[in-house]
């Protein structure tokens, strides 16, 4: 079990998710990391429909993830999932996917992220209610901050 992630959401491999080897397909990964950063949104109160009521969107800039193990049909995952940085514009997401059994770890990643108006598409900052959100959820005001 991931210790300094306070949130995770379970997700059962469906068969369609594994290839050819019998293991979940690389690139499922990502969609398990954007699953689990929606789920964790919508923990701290920003669902994507109120983002937008807010005046934020957001768009994936950058990810990145490593492989650790392998995934088959049936495990149940947990993704773990949490805000490590925040920027002026970007947010960094890191996760942590462990198998139930045995809390084998199975991926680590992370997804960069900036803040968007919804209607223009540019880049805007952060929200301060975002920021304040999180470091609430986290419950750790040493979340990284810095100016971009």
């Amino acid at each position: 079990m991931d210790q300094k992630h306070k949130f995770h959401y379970p997700l059962r491999v469906r068969y369609v998710e594994t290839d050819a080897q019998a293991r979940v397909f690389f690139g499922n990964y990502l969609t398990y990391f954007d699953v689990a950063l929606i789920e964790y949104m919508r923990a701290i109160g920003y669902s994507h429909k109120e983002m937008i009521d807010l005046g934020m969107d957001m768009f994936y800039v950058e990810v990145d993830c490593q492989y650790k193990g392998a995934a088959r049909f049936d495990d149940l995952l947990h993704v773990y999932a949490r805000v490590s940085h925040i920027g002026n514009t970007s947010f960094t997401f890191e996760f942590a996917i462990y198998k139930q059994a045995g809390d084998e770890l199975i991926a680590t990643g992370r997804i960069i992220a900036v803040a968007a108006d919804p209607k223009t598409e540019k880049t805007i900052r952060v929200p301060d209610e975002l920021r304040k959100a999180v470091v609430q959820f986290e419950g750790d005001p040493s979340i990284e901050h810095s100016r971009e």
